[in-house]
């Protein structure tokens, strides 16, 4: 049985605590040169991989902190309270390229990657196309062998950590015919002949995150970076996809949660008819309201977690901590920015942000209708 939902180990208290330290002390006084140049300090990324938050579910021998999805789950909380870019940067490295690895690649692909991943090298996770957005299996990109290699050809987007990253996992056809039972997973290096990354996005929130565009042009792929079978790609982007909607939720959650205290602590301070603000009664109803559902969130993002680190079946579990958390995120942010007043709408205090960071949690890895529709579909089922 997975332990109480609230109920933390001692390693799980003890490496919250760490992350949470972290994001005050490395990540909170470069949030706002990051979020002014649109990328990530270059200096920070290697303490992240320091600190073991690169490869918290590697295991130690492939060089990796041997933790589970709960524990990523924390940390992605945490690292969101202080800069949702910082987060999604360890999240998608987590979530989507090493549980993908972990789960599907051969032991030659582990052996070659996972230790790499959890010590010096970042990752992308390379679905979406400008035509496959939420019909992530109308994908263009061909793949087709050629000897002992196979040659990519298409275009990707909306790739987060793409500046970043130098390993991506790349679904391409090798079958148009068959639809999405063509669809196979490679492991695409940088350096590889015909690969280049294009355009960076510019964007509304989550700035210092990249997104951008991977070119492949006759990319030539060994053919021992197959990730998985032929064909079994579509299979393959599903099952990460879905726990990678826990991971955005822990998202989330972090920032309404950055959100809140920021405007909990800014009501007692701003004096309003000769009291703080938070004396009013509308004031503290408002605020009751948003913790309320900010922690029935975080009971379900929590519960995803905990079930699938237990073995269980987890994906309507996911998709409705995905939705509601993105939908608290909205909530919580924009009514702290009206608890800001005009100061809420300025850039000199942290709120606008949080609430600009919030809205990108009810589009990527599935929106909030596909969430609808998945949750829909196992109720009837």
């Amino acid at each position: 049985m997975a332990a109480p939902l609230t109920q933390l180990s001692e390693e799980e208290r003890m490496f919250q605590g760490a992350v949470r330290d972290f994001a005050e002390s490395e990540v909170r006084p470069r949030v706002h040169a990051m979020e002014q140049a649109a990328q990530l300090d270059p200096t920070l990324i290697p303490k992240f991989f320091e600190l073991g938050l690169m490869g918290i579910e590697i295991p130690e021998a492939h060089g990796g902190a041997g933790g589970s999805l709960f524990m990523t789950v924390l940390a992605v909380e945490e690292l969101s309270a202080v800069d949702a870019s910082a987060a999604i940067f360890v999240d998608v490295q987590n979530t989507l390229v090493n549980a993908l690895l972990l789960k599907w690649a051969s032991d030659d692909i582990k052996q070659r990657y996972l230790p790499r991943l959890a010590t010096e090298v970042v990752g992308a996770y390379a679905l979406s196309e400008a035509g496959s957005g939420s019909d992530a299996f109308g994908l263009q990109t061909k793949a087709k062998k050629q000897s002992d290699t196979w040659i990519l050809d298409g275009r990707k987007l909306w790739i987060t950590n793409g500046a970043e990253a130098h390993l991506f996992l790349v679904f391409a056809n090798v079958d148009m015919s068959k639809g999405y039972k063509g669809i196979t997973a490679f492991a695409v290096e940088r350096g590889f002949r015909g690969f280049s990354v294009g355009k960076k996005e510019d964007k509304l929130g989550i700035r210092a995150s990249s997104t951008a565009e991977l070119i492949l042009d006759h990319c030539e792929i060994p053919a021992a970076n197959l990730i998985g079978e032929v064909g079994n790609g579509y299979k393959v982007a599903i099952e990460t996809l879905n726990t990678g909607r826990i991971g955005i939720g822990a998202q989330m959650i972090g920032v309404a949660r950055g959100a809140l205290d920021a405007s909990l602590k800014y009501v007692k301070e701003r004096q309003q008819f000769g009291k703080p603000v938070a004396d009013f009664q509308g004031v503290q109803f408002q605020l009751a309201q948003a913790a309320t559902e900010l922690e029935a969130a975080r009971l379900m993002v929590y519960n995803a977690a905990r079930l699938e680190d237990a073995g269980e079946s987890y994906t309507k579990e996911a998709a409705m901590a995905k939705l509601l958390s993105a939908q608290v995120a909205e909530r919580v942010t924009s009514l702290a920015v009206e608890l800001f007043g005009g100061y809420g709408y300025t850039k000199e205090y942290p709120v606008e942000k949080f609430y600009r960071d919030a809205k990108i949690g009810t589009i990527y890895e599935g929106t909030s209708n596909m969430q609808l529709n998945t949750i829909a579909k196992l109720l009837l089922k």
